[in-house]
């Protein structure tokens, strides 16, 4: 993946549409290597690979250093028979190996591949074994320094296993040169060019070589760490392998069907609109239901397009995953349905910045082998490309999962970017978790966030299947949750190394929610309620509102948790002048949230979480202030907190204030 490894995670998070919730909306938790160089292998009918494993990470915060440094690597090939322990089982630093595997586990004597991972000794006297996979489907091994960086010190105790996927990366990767998943005639040309042979390139599969791998470095049974689509290959790893199965890690959990097979969700969400709407009292006073007023603007847009606010890109803003955006959508569709199109011009303008990872390469063979073999669509599997289409249409025709959008809306057609597996042929049935299967009754930890591809609830449900799994919700959360950023993402990880050690679910519970969605946007100072600031009259408690909503709309820009807005270096007031943000400061130009409002100064972000403002407030003759008159506003105040409004202290011209919070 070439340039910044978040591309893909920020365009399966806010912008396209279906490629994105269909496609790539669980591919955002491993790296995709850029280019890959030939190396030959007995192989028939394949084309492999030696992908390169210094890729850069699809990384969505910078994770403290606390792993053991691997100052060493061995790399060693084995063929060992049975019983017989792979060369690495007696190394002492980072050995990278590969062992050959049968291609059909069902078939010993069928051909054999190779399949390549990285183990990791344990930094000290190693007391247990953790199978980690990123998720994806895609290489893993590229990820290994997140892995080990996410779990930190557990690694002086545990060792660590990492097996790149048959079929990607380094174990006998599948290549389409020219391959474009939104290219229905490019993927039936791939699998024709692949072969019978990509029906063993599936999950059930995969997890026999990790533990063919397990056994020939001498582990016992693993605690398997899975994230994003490393879940699903835990559950087949304890529907296949259950005795080398000790404990179990799942984070943002990949769910499956009645017939075992992994659900892939095409659907909007708008009812997460309502949920963080209703959270917010100021967002209860909108008029009309947050569904029904975001539906309406769909059906504005569509019939009156603004290219300012192009449909794809409502999407985005329409998914709570951006906490700028959870805070704001409603608010700003309400009013551009009511004249004032600025704020959702606003938000839908930081989209066009945000990079596209293209969903093309003769890697992405390995993925659609995956997704395809493993996955449950709404068509049969066992239908022709063409009545597969045809149930495809008619389903969402029937079902409108994406509503209020349609495909069309969405740049999409049934052919090309609502299902890239209509043309990629799955004729062995290949249930990651099959029905009715007789599962270890080993702890198993899950934790989702409100936010992720599938709801709470459904994974809750979904992992009853396991007798001793523990679900645990982080609100506002959103996937890859160990691997966040801020406040959550130091707690998830605090949740999984405890768990990774000794198979007991903290007490401990994390949370995201640092934010109350916004109530109206004013049109002028008459509108902005005055804070109450006891010693100042009520023009200068709403002057002293209107300056500190101006500071909060820069700063909620700052969210720990925010992914696009966390890229800007400069953005326009919603009502004029300008906002630069520096390295925890943030300086205001002019900058007007209220029209005719204008705020000058600095505001910094302490360590302690904390927002530090030196601020001129200038309301202007609109407002019926002064000509020229500047108010000095001092203010401190917890900058993310899902309250209505925080309290603040500080002075109004000299004058000290202290407001109290707003629950």
């Amino acid at each position: 993946m070439a340039g910044d490894g978040g591309n893909m995670r920020l365009e399966a998070l806010v912008t396209a549409p279906l490629t994105v919730i269909a496609a790539a909306g669980l591919v955002v938790s491993a790296t995709l290597p850029a280019a890959a160089t030939a190396h030959a292998t007995p192989a028939p009918a394949v084309t492999t690979a030696r992908l390169p494993t210094t890729m850069p990470a699809v990384t969505t915060a910078q994770l403290p250093s606390t792993a053991p440094a691997v100052t060493a690597v061995r790399r060693a090939a084995s063929e060992a028979g049975p019983g017989a322990l792979h060369e690495c089982a007696g190394a002492v630093v980072r050995c990278d190996g590969t062992i050959g595997v049968p291609l059909d586990w069902h078939d010993p004597a069928s051909e054999r591949i190779e399949v390549a991972f990285a183990w990791i000794p344990a930094a000290k006297r190693a007391t247990g074994t953790i199978l980690a996979n990123p998720g994806g489907p895609l290489p893993a091994l590229p990820d290994v320094p997140r892995l080990t960086q996410t779990l930190g010190p557990v690694l002086d105790q545990r060792n660590l296993l990492v097996v790149d996927p048959r079929g990607l990366g380094a174990s006998s990767p599948l290549l389409c040169p020219g391959l474009k998943l939104t290219d229905p005639d490019s993927v039936a040309a791939c699998a024709a060019h692949l072969g019978p042979r990509i029906r063993f390139f599936t999950a059930d599969q995969a997890v026999r070589d990790m533990d063919a791998v397990r056994r020939a470095l001498g582990a016992g049974p693993v605690t398997f760490y899975g994230n994003s689509y490393g879940t699903a290959y835990a559950q087949a790893y304890a529907a296949q392998r259950p005795e080398g199965l000790a404990a179990a890690f799942l984070d943002s959990t990949t769910i499956t069907g009645p017939d075992g097979h992994v659900l892939w969700p095409m659907r909007s969400r708008p009812e997460l609109m309502s949920f963080v709407c209703g959270r917010s009292r100021a967002c209860r006073e909108l008029p009309g239901d947050p569904e029904r007023t975001f539906a309406r603007l769909v059906a504005h847009l569509r019939a009156h397009p603004d290219p300012e606010v192009p449909l794809p890109a409502l999407n985005g803003v329409g998914r709570m995953t951006e906490p700028v955006f959870g805070r704001e959508a409603n608010a700003a569709a309400t009013a551009y349905l009511a004249g004032d199109p600025a704020p959702l011009r606003r938000l839908t303008g930081v989209l066009k910045g945000v990079p596209s990872q293209p969903i093309e390469g003769a890697e992405w063979a390995g993925y659609l082998a995956y997704r395809c073999g493993d996955g449950s669509f709404p068509f049969d599997r066992d239908a022709g490309p063409a009545e597969r289409l045809a149930q495809l249409e008619r389903y969402f025709e029937r079902e409108r999962p994406l509503a209020p959008f349609t495909p069309a809306d969405l740049g999409l057609d049934a052919g090309s970017g609502l299902e890239f597996c209509v043309n990629w042929p799955t004729p062995r049935p290949a249930p990651v978790l099959p029905p009715h299967a007789d599962l270890p009754a080993v702890p198993v930890l899950v934790a989702g966030g409100d936010f992720d591809t599938h709801t709470p609830a459904e994974v809750a449900r979904a992992m009853r299947v396991f007798p001793r799994a523990t679900f645990v919700r982080v609100p506002f959360g959103t996937h890859s949750l160990a691997w966040g950023p801020g406040a959550a993402g130091e707690c998830v990880r605090a949740m999984l190394r405890s768990f990774a050690l000794d198979h007991r679910v903290p007490r401990t519970r994390c949370a995201a929610e640092n934010y109350r969605a916004s109530g109206a946007f004013p049109r002028s100072l008459a509108e902005v309620a005055p804070v109450p600031a006891p010693g100042l009259d009520v023009e200068r408690r709403r002057v002293l509102a209107a300056g500190y909503a101006t500071a909060a709309d820069a700063v909620a820009r700052r969210n720990p948790y925010n992914l696009v807005h966390g890229r800007l270096t400069e953005q326009a007031g919603l009502r004029g002048g300008k906002v630069t943000f520096g390295s925890g400061t943030i300086d205001l130009d002019g900058a007007a949230f209220v029209p005719g409002v204008a705020v000058t100064g600095r505001i910094t972000l302490r360590p302690d979480g904390k927002a530090v403002a030196a601020l001129t407030v200038s309301p202007g003759a609109s407002n019926g202030g002064a000509e020229g008159r500047v108010h000095r506003v001092e203010l401190v105040w917890e900058a993310f907190t899902a309250q209505e409004r925080p309290a603040l202290s500080g002075s109004f011209d000299g004058t000290p204030v202290e407001v109290p919070g707003r629950p």
